[in-house]
């Protein structure tokens, strides 16, 4: 009787590793698909260098950059390309935020037709276009502050 308890106990503890590992394995690929239509990558700004900004538009006041107003990364600029800015906590955010009110993945900015809309990504604290709360695609006017915990960001020409 001990021999089978024993061999239970050890089948048991197998099953749960296992089942442990394959959560694990499932958490990762989640966030790997949930960053696969996400990522930008600027590798000319991390150097200091800017791209040009998107040659459709013919209105003198397109937005061109995004510009934080507040909060820790105050004055950082990005260039605004055509390509979504992913806004979060994550390594590959186009703006990675340093700041507990911040989710992983909080906020996406993306160009749709010759306008810029923001959108909350499911973060637990919310992203705000002015005072609003963000629940679907919200376009975003030039200078309206967008706001993601103490981070506040404006587009500007």
């Amino acid at each position: 009787m001990p021999e089978l308890v024993v061999q239970l106990t050890r089948v048991g503890f197998l099953v749960l590793l296992w089942l442990f590992v394959f959560t694990a394995l499932r958490v990762v690929r989640s966030d790997l698909y949930a960053a696969s239509g996400l990522r930008v990558n600027l590798p000319g700004m991390r150097r200091g260098k800017e791209k040009q900004p998107p040659r459709g538009g013919r209105n003198a006041k397109m937005p061109r950059q995004l510009v934080v107003t507040q909060g820790a990364l105050s004055g950082t600029r990005i260039a605004l390309d055509g390509k979504p800015i992913l806004i979060g906590r994550a390594d590959d955010s186009t703006l990675v935020l340093d700041d507990d009110y911040a989710s992983t993945r909080h906020a996406r900015i993306s160009l749709r037709g010759d306008e810029w809309y923001v959108e909350d990504l499911g973060s637990t604290n919310g992203t705000y276009l002015d005072r609003a709360k963000v629940t679907a695609p919200l376009r975003v006017p030039l200078g309206v502050p967008i706001r993601i915990g103490k981070t506040v960001i404006e587009l500007r020409p």
